[in-house]
């Protein structure tokens, strides 16, 4: 029976792919299929047909999250204005010997048709509302002076500030000996959209001198970040106001002000399109720096900063017993031959062979024996790789060291005016 689903329209990128003719072998007659398709068995998955790139492992979840991810939107930015009316600027008028504060409202589309319409607000019951604040958004032009996202289908720019708690960092008694450093959590979010927000604004009072007295306390605001402190704060400026008396009939009389707010604001919006696309948190990489130490002659493999200083250890090697993370007694001959790095310059022999005049030290019972692992060859400052070497030896007799190199896989050979030094378990 055919399926009622109706087939998914081919995308650009899916349409292009397949006009190209994947290479075929002439001898076996195989094909490696489309190079440009990274999906397997050359199909196209949910995500290559989006055209959107997703990994699975920048997409950690929130869910037991006691945090909001960060949004700003429109009418955050239009309570921001709101609250600082009410809260900062905290306007009033005097009549009749009585202090009125002056009410704030937003100009809904009704309440605005009302005040184009009859030049003033009125109440429900058809008076005139003075004094009154009142404002509306007019216009929102994007900013592009800022910053740009160039992509918003694949952001390559982030802020991200660290949480002060991490389930990751549980104790346990790895981390204490090991100095772990402890993983930290990021939370991430997109560059915001900065925008460019101008409100249309009208004063409506009774007498001049109330409008002088509520015009002062804005233009005092003028130029300062409006909002909640604890929430958003933006940017607000005013250029300038007009004035003016109306008379609509013999017994109404009223005095209107009007001016304009521009207000430099940003938008973070919350959209699926954001969500999919974009990281949410992300964690920093966990670090154990392992060195090699030796407790009571045997090798272990501890934290480089548990290791203890030389003068904490016994001038002379006794028995106690040592416990893992550097807790025993080193041999301080020991101590001595881990220490020991000394440099040696060499003597041109031919191009494959440089001598050094000394020998090597004998490690101490429980270390692996001297070899050319514990040594660095340099060639005029160049490392000799291990693979170039052909031997490098020690005369015991003679105490010398003989290095010889193989060309082909160096590179080059050996010259009389190269300087070859090396640097290891020398005995002198």
């Amino acid at each position: 029976m055919p399926s009622a689903r109706k087939p998914n329209p081919k995308s650009q990128r899916q349409i292009s792919n397949d006009q190209i003719e994947p290479y075929v072998f002439p001898e076996s007659g195989e094909s490696l299929g489309n190079p440009n398709i990274p999906s397997q068995f050359n199909q196209f998955t949910a995500n290559d047909q989006s055209g959107v790139p997703f990994n699975r492992s920048e997409q950690m979840s929130v869910k037991d999250d006691t945090y909001k991810q960060f949004v700003v939107g429109l009418q955050d930015i239009d309570e921001a204005i709101m609250y600082y009316f009410q809260n900062v600027i905290r306007p009033f008028v005097y009549q009749n010997g009585t202090r009125i504060e002056v009410p704030v409202i937003y100009g809904s589309p009704e309440k605005w048709k009302s005040v184009q319409k009859d030049g003033y607000y009125k109440d429900k019951n058809g008076a005139i509302m003075a004094p009154l604040i009142m404002f509306k958004r007019d216009t929102l032009e994007k900013n592009r002076s800022l910053t740009n996202k160039l992509d918003a289908n694949q952001p390559n720019l982030y802020t991200a500030w660290a949480k002060t708690y991490n389930p990751k960092n549980d104790y346990s008694n790895f981390n204490v000996l090991t100095n772990r450093i402890p993983v930290k959590q990021f939370v991430v979010n997109v560059v915001p959209d900065y925008v460019n927000l101008t409100y249309a604004c009208t004063i409506q009072t009774y007498y001049v001198e109330q409008m002088n007295k509520i015009i002062e306390a804005i233009n005092y605001a003028s130029d300062s970040y409006w909002g909640d402190p604890e929430r958003f704060k933006f940017k607000a400026s005013i250029d300038s106001y007009s004035t003016a008396i109306e008379v609509s009939d013999s017994t109404n009389r009223i005095v209107k002000g009007n001016f304009t707010i521009k207000l430099f604001g940003y938008i973070v919006p919350d959209t699926v399109q954001k969500d999919v696309t974009a990281i949410k948190k992300y964690n920093s990489k966990a670090q154990v720096i392992i060195g090699l130490e030796t407790v009571n002659g045997q090798t272990e493999f501890v934290a480089l900063s548990k290791k203890k200083s030389a003068a904490s250890f016994p001038s002379s090697p006794t028995n106690g017993g040592g416990g893992g993370g550097g807790g025993g007694n080193i041999d301080p001959a020991t101590l001595a031959y881990l220490n020991t790095n000394v440099q040696k310059p060499g003597t041109f022999v031919n191009p494959t062979t440089v001598t050094f005049a000394s020998g090597w030290l004998l490690a101490p019972s429980g270390l692996p024996a001297t070899s050319i692992n514990n040594f660095s060859i340099f060639c005029n400052g160049a490392l000799i790789e291990s693979a170039a070497i052909v031997s490098f030896s020690v005369n015991m007799a003679n105490d010398t060291t003989t290095l010889v190199i193989n060309p082909n896989a160096l590179g080059y050979s050996f010259d009389s005016q190269d300087e070859v030094v090396a640097i290891g378990k020398f005995n002198s």
